[in-house]
């Protein structure tokens, strides 16, 4: 039985994700054009198969110049919660913040009070600023207090 178009564009990215150590930026419609397929089939393919509870935090921004980041998060036996703070980038939308919180949560590596915690500070109408502002401010509390946890974890 034959790959589908799914399964070739999830082996190229996870490819040049190991190439590029684990961030990469493409155009959609590159993508779409070198697949000779719909922007919406990329779309489909990030959503379902990139998403943060695969271990993969995926930044879009829409538009002429717009471009999809993906970021593959590590969670290493070792200071997970230092790398998963490393990872995080410079922004982050509340669904993104969620899915990380989420994924540590089910993966243990934090209590369901310190994810309560942090869904709590992380949500638009907390963090009462305007976009991009908001998920700038949103990505610098979850990874600082993602390292927090992580520097009291050794102790």
């Amino acid at each position: 039985m034959g790959q589908n178009v799914s399964d070739i564009i999830e082996g190229y990215l996870k490819q040049i994700l190991r190439q590029s150590n684990g961030l990469v930026e493409l155009q959609r419609s590159e993508l779409a054009d070198l697949f000779q397929c719909v922007p919406s089939q990329i779309n489909y393919v990030i959503a379902t198969r990139f998403s943060l509870e695969h271990g993969y935090l995926v930044e879009s921004k829409r538009g002429g110049g717009g471009y999809i980041r993906i970021r593959k998060v590590e969670l290493s036996s070792e200071q997970p919660l230092l790398g998963v703070a490393r990872s995080i980038g410079s922004k982050l939308t509340q669904r993104e913040a969620e899915g990380v919180i989420e994924r540590l949560a089910e993966e243990r590596l934090l209590t369901a009070r310190e994810a309560a915690m942090l869904r709590a500070v992380i949500r638009r109408d907390v963090l009462h600023a305007e976009l991009p502002t908001r998920d700038e401010i949103r990505a610098r509390l979850l990874s600082a207090a993602l390292l927090a946890l992580a520097v009291t974890e050794e102790e």
